[in-house]
């Protein structure tokens, strides 16, 4: 318990720090990401995670198996087994990201399942990026992950980067705030493959994250 809290002390300062007006060089250009069918992620539907939220929403992540293979197996088992249904964004940073997976709500829990190795990889954290969330140790990510809102190379090759929204980020950009939100998003099912029955219409696209929307400190998102 000492480490997640020491973990959300020093992203307190953090944000703190990135709340700071910054009296140097103008900001440079914006650089507009891509979000749906980026050109990069290949269509696999035996490997798609599709949340349905409590706001209405339906979010579909292309899985990469070939990236993190274990990571990717132990999240379409734990949707399967229905672990997910129910459970909170518990964790949303506007600008940054949204966090969930947690039993418990609030940070500090994971599934039954062992912790899982650390499985980093080429994969970038751009907006829409899924990641395993995990603790001080690189190997303790068990079943907690989030969702980029926007890029944020800093963190690239210290997190498992283990799929990408298509479909559905503009639901991604409505979870509620807070840490933990007053009113919290919540997860009303995960279902992988074929039993997700995706639906006929898409959702609207998002809007695009900007480079120069992403602070300069970096608060690393915690199991």
């Amino acid at each position: 318990m000492l480490k997640y809290l020491l973990a959300a002390r020093l992203l307190g300062l953090s944000l703190l720090a990135a709340a700071q007006p910054q009296a140097t060089a103008p900001a440079p250009a914006a650089t507009t990401v891509p979000i749906n069918a980026p050109a990069d992620v290949v269509a696999d539907s035996a490997n798609q995670l599709t949340l349905e939220l409590s706001n209405g929403g339906r979010v579909v992540i292309q899985l990469r198996p070939d990236a993190a293979p274990q990571t990717v197996q132990r999240m379409k088992s734990l949707a399967s087994q229905g672990f997910y249904n129910g459970l909170i964004f518990h964790r949303v940073i506007p600008g940054f990201m949204a966090q969930g997976g947690d039993p418990k709500g609030d940070g500090s829990g994971g599934s039954p399942l062992p912790d899982l190795k650390a499985e980093f990889n080429s994969l970038p954290h751009l907006r829409g990026s899924v990641a395993a969330a995990r603790a001080e140790s690189p190997d303790s990510a068990n079943s907690q992950f989030y969702i980029m809102f926007v890029p944020r190379g800093s963190l690239n090759g210290k997190y498992t980067v283990f799929g990408r929204v298509i479909q559905g980020m503009t639901f991604v950009d409505q979870i509620a705030p807070g840490e933990p939100p007053a009113e919290p998003t919540r997860i009303v099912r995960a279902s992988v493959g074929a039993a997700a029955q995706p639906s006929p219409e898409a959702p609207a696209p998002g809007r695009p994250g900007t480079a120069d929307q992403v602070p300069e400190a970096t608060p690393q998102p915690q199991r």
